[in-house]
């Protein structure tokens, strides 16, 4: 499948996935730049969507504005079903409605959009059966969902993360593995640390959690 760039768009929220994606993706745009004759321009920005979870973290919304600016995103902002949300960003053709009142959105085309990367990883739901390339299913909005990372496990994500220096949410350093709303998003008891009498109680760094089955033991669903 051979896209052009204006065709192509990302899928971030600011979580360790996306960033991860999110990186790979600016290598992979660095090294076609220097490979093409003659060099093929960069984007100014990157064509990106972001779909706000209910009750998100302020550390979480704070995150995505400060890397939007960081790595240059052009991003959309909907708070709304994720199935709707996609289908108002591909179809707009202006200023895409945006149902979070204290968000600005910028004026976007995103009509020419045909495929989206995702960073989904097969531990996640509804991951286990994803392939590399996955066309939406039917009663969704029609793109390819592109999933670099649908292999990658828990432990490579941070590996990768740490040893390049990549900057990501404060949450994980209070020890959230998997980031969604306030209402259903706690810290792994996984990474509890043993308190003394009358200690607040504490935990580890999302970074020291080793096993993929226990990512998701902070959220209630």
């Amino acid at each position: 499948m051979e896209l052009r760039l204006e065709e192509l768009s990302l899928s971030y929220n600011g979580g360790k996935d996306c960033l991860l994606l999110l990186i790979l993706y600016l290598t992979a745009l660095h090294t076609h730049h220097h490979k093409t004759h003659p060099p093929q321009p960069l984007p100014a920005t990157l064509q990106s969507v972001y779909i706000i979870t209910p009750n998100s973290f302020p550390a979480v919304d704070a995150f995505v504005t400060h890397t939007e600016k960081l790595y240059h995103l052009h991003l959309s902002r909907y708070a709304k079903p994720m199935k709707e949300a996609f289908t108002d960003y591909l179809s707009s053709s202006s200023t895409p409605q945006n149902q979070n009142q204290n968000q600005n959105q910028k004026n976007n085309t995103n009509n020419t959009i045909k495929a989206i990367f995702v960073g989904t990883r097969r531990t996640d739901p509804h991951g286990a059966k994803l392939k590399h390339f996955d066309p939406t299913d039917r009663g969704w909005p029609a793109f390819m969902r592109i999933h670099p990372v649908i292999d990658w496990h828990y432990a490579e994500v941070w590996t990768f993360l740490r040893e390049v220096g990549v900057e990501y949410c404060e949450l994980y350093d209070e020890g959230y593995t998997s980031l969604g709303g306030t209402e259903d998003t706690h810290p792994n008891p996984a990474l509890a640390v043993v308190a003394e009498p009358g200690e607040m109680r504490r935990f580890r760094p999302a970074y020291e959690l080793v096993e993929d089955g226990e990512e998701r033991l902070g959220r209630d669903w």
